[in-house]
């Protein structure tokens, strides 16, 4: 038997939310741990029949209460009940769906050896002896077992506890069962370069952020041999092992004192939220999901269009350069973003007046050029030089660590600090853990680092999702964007999140990737298993970040991933942005964080001081017969922005995603599809539909010409339609699907099909 993914989900932050994933064991490693939500799909009707049950076992505290539609919220402590103030992602109450601002109050107390049962909508949970299940309620009135604590004569029980003797913390493991057969999907963003799974079947997720490493703690289930699929967040920002393995296993962690708060060190909180919905209709489960955890709201038009950034524009007479080719080019630009190292001393977040004396007036001039509008990117780290540095250090923002001065760092020579985004004085993004290089003299290990909030190891995940919260409270105040807007007239670019942070005008990259052909294809399968776990606002760096040298023969070769990679973006990503280095030309999509008028937010993003020839980057650098497939490109982007702002819109009502698996659309109608995604086929996994009527099949192979595409046999909804694929550029018919086709793919014919009229999709109908 097999440990559920849901169980996985309830470890990592206070954010249990709609997903009944099923998981191994892994270890709570926190005091106050905040729970799982897990949910199942239904109608948007989700009646209850109980306001929750709380199960006592001596030592032990479970809470198991409806929350969202179709959903339980369950969370654990030990020697006492919950406070209810532990760190959590979720909305309390959710945006739709019963529960929420109700405490820790239930209708029903269960002692130890007793059995209960409560409903919400089509989810039920039972404890029958102090063991948990979830079954789904099908519409004869019988149930369809979830997922089930793991027990066994010689196991350990299901939900298991080690207390540290020294602290009052502790670290906890919890065990579900999965069928042999069933996928897992999600689990945030795995490390470049080498992953290129999708289902994440028999593997092992260290819960822990750093460069281009965001794994997050939802999953979703396929449920196979069942009428239903369902997923699972699990709500603790602390560090974590999470093993989805064919057989039973255990992951732990170190144990960790999640809070700095005596008073809650001893309640572990575990929320949870599991959800179901009938088989591939995943899209459900992310509604539900994103109920719980907050909704992506729409970003500004312009973000739609294409955006010039590169590593970097040293002064504002470079910038100006930029924007006026652009103007002579007639080159459509929405964005020019100033990147790194604008600043004097890295903390002054402002920009050095010695080479950028009127920001203003740069601003409106490339405006008035290009009509586009800026970004800037500011870091937060602050070096002793800079002006703000004793006012941190004296008001005590600066992360520190247990046993020494503080979390350090070492950039050019300059000694620098992390400035603390948990504290509520210094919120200003993830912290470098476990990597990155040291001040000599003061080789502090990230994993002691000591937050506001606690330590890396007990509260570390929480840092990124504090970060974007605080840069959202500042822009929308800026702006007086209400609190509850779902529009954003800003955005932010951050390379880490956690569960939830998709409800904040601030979007994720994929972090400093390598510019290799394989790279090309894993991002793919990176970007689809965010979206599966609740981002849709996702983008990478077009090209990858390091590696690529257009003067060498070998990167005349390796720029065609520039080319093909910036063809994925117009039609892939839902942002689309260029940034290189000089000499090395590494082609970059960093957003970073947008300068609207005088507005000015800073992004944590480490990245290295590089050249200052400035001719690379732009389109116009790759030659003169790549210049125009660029520019045809970038004005197919601006065709599809009316399809791209329909797609968001979606997002935003409903938390249907916008880069898909092939699996969302076509597990039900294409056994291949299903087949080929459990065992990570890249027939299927390194092609993805943008929106429901777009197929987009990157080519990754060096020197390749052409490709085979395989075409999904078209779902019930799809024939009622009418559709049928066809091919983007030459028009050709495919018929229904089902079959591998050759195609041609040349530098200017990115391998992509679509259904229905393509005018109708330019008109933004999906």
């Amino acid at each position: 038997m097999r440990i559920s993914t849901w169980t996985f989900a309830a470890l990592i932050l206070a954010a249990a939310i709609i997903a009944a994933m099923l998981l191994s064991r892994f270890a709570l490693p926190f005091t106050a741990f905040s729970g799982i939500v897990a949910t199942v799909s239904g109608s948007n009707e989700s009646p209850t029949n109980s306001s929750g049950i709380k199960f006592q076992n001596g030592f032990e505290r479970v809470f198991i209460q409806p929350f969202g539609n179709h959903s339980f919220r369950v969370r654990a402590s030990l020697m006492r009940d919950p406070t209810g103030n532990e760190l959590s992602a979720l909305l309390d109450p959710p945006i739709e769906g019963p529960g929420g601002k109700q405490g820790l109050a239930v209708d029903t107390h269960v002692p130890y050896g007793g059995s209960a049962t409560i409903r919400n909508g089509n989810l039920i949970a039972s404890l029958d002896a102090g063991v948990l299940s979830f079954y789904r309620l099908e519409a004869n009135g019988s149930r369809a077992l979830l997922t089930a604590e793991y027990t066994d004569d010689k196991a350990l029980p299901a939900r298991y506890y080690k207390q540290e003797f020294r602290a009052s913390s502790f670290s906890a493991q919890f065990a579900f069962t999965a069928d042999p057969d069933e996928m897992f999907f999600g689990v945030g963003q795995q490390a470049c370069c080498k992953d290129n799974t999708v289902n994440k079947k028999g593997q092992v997720v260290d819960l822990l952020n750093f460069n281009s490493q965001v794994p997050i703690p939802v999953f979703m289930s396929d449920k196979v041999g069942a009428d239903f699929a369902f997923s699972f967040v699990l709500n603790l920002n602390s560090m974590m092992l999470i093993w989805i393995r064919d057989i039973l296993c255990s992951s732990t962690t170190p144990d960790k004192v999640a809070w700095n708060l005596a008073s809650i060190r001893r309640a572990l909180s575990r929320k949870k939220r599991h959800t179901t919905a009938p088989v591939g209709d995943y899209d459900a489960l992310q509604q539900q999901y994103t109920a719980v955890t907050g909704r992506q709201p729409t970003p500004p038009d312009f973000i739609l269009g294409y955006q010039q950034s590169k590593l970097r524009y040293y002064n504002q007479s470079q910038v100006l350069d930029v924007a006026q080719r652009f103007h002579d080019e007639n080159i459509s630009l929405a964005m020019l973003v100033v990147d790194f190292f604008a600043w004097k001393y890295q903390g002054d977040w402002s920009f050095d007046s010695s080479l950028w004396p009127d920001p203003a007036s740069m601003a409106a001039q490339v405006k008035e050029l290009t009509g586009a509008e800026m970004m800037i990117s500011l870091w937060p780290s602050v070096e002793d030089l800079s002006v703000n540095y004793q006012t941190l250090q004296e008001n005590g923002w600066l992360a520190s660590t247990r046993d020494g001065t503080g979390v350090v760092d070492s950039f050019g020579g300059v000694y620098t600090r992390l400035v603390d985004s948990t504290n509520p004085g210094g919120a200003n993004g993830e912290p470098t853990v476990n990597g990155g290089s040291s001040v000599t003299g003061i080789p502090y290990a990230r994993a002691f680092a000591e937050y506001f909030i606690g330590t890396q190891n007990a509260a570390g995940k929480m840092f990124p999702w504090l970060h974007q919260a605080a840069i959202n409270e500042g822009l929308h105040n800026l702006t007086d964007t209400p609190v509850d807007a779902t529009e954003c007239k800003y955005m932010s670019l951050t390379r880490s999140t956690f569960a939830g942070g998709q409800r904040y005008c601030s979007y994720m990259w994929s972090g400093d990737t390598e510019s290799r052909f394989d790279v090309l294809l894993q991002q793919i399968t990176a970007g689809v298993s965010v979206a599966a776990s609740g981002m849709s606002a996702w983008t990478l760096d077009i090209g990858g970040f390091t590696g690529l040298n257009v003067e060498s023969a070998y990167g005349r070769q390796l720029f065609l991933i520039f080319i093909r990679q910036l063809n994925i973006d117009t039609l892939r990503c839902e942002f689309m942005a260029i940034e290189c280095v000089a000499l090395v030309d590494l082609v970059i999509s960093s957003l970073l964080i947008l300068v609207r008028t005088k507005l000015v937010i800073f992004v944590t993003t480490l990245v290295h001081a590089l050249t200052d020839e400035t001719h690379h980057s732009q389109p116009w650098a790759y030659g003169e017969d790549n210049f125009p497939i660029i520019k045809m490109y970038i004005a197919e982007r601006y065709k599809l922005k009316p399809y791209l702002k329909k797609l968001f819109q979606d997002l935003q009502s409903s938390g249907r995603s916008i880069m898909r698996p092939l699996y969302y659309d076509f597990s039900l109608s294409d056994p291949l599809v299903s087949n080929a995604t459990r065992s990570n086929s890249p027939l299927v996994t390194h092609q993805f539909m943008l929106g429901p009527r777009i197929l987009v099949s990157p080519v990754g192979v060096e020197n390749a010409t052409s490709k085979d595409v395989y075409l999904p046999h078209l779902n019930a909804e799809q024939l009622k339609q009418g559709w049928s694929w066809q091919h983007w550029w030459n028009e050709t018919y495919y018929g229904k699907g089902g079959r591998t086709v050759h195609v041609d793919a040349p530098l200017d014919q990115i391998p992509v099909f679509y259904l229905g009229n393509k005018d109708d999709i330019f008109s933004g109908n999906i």
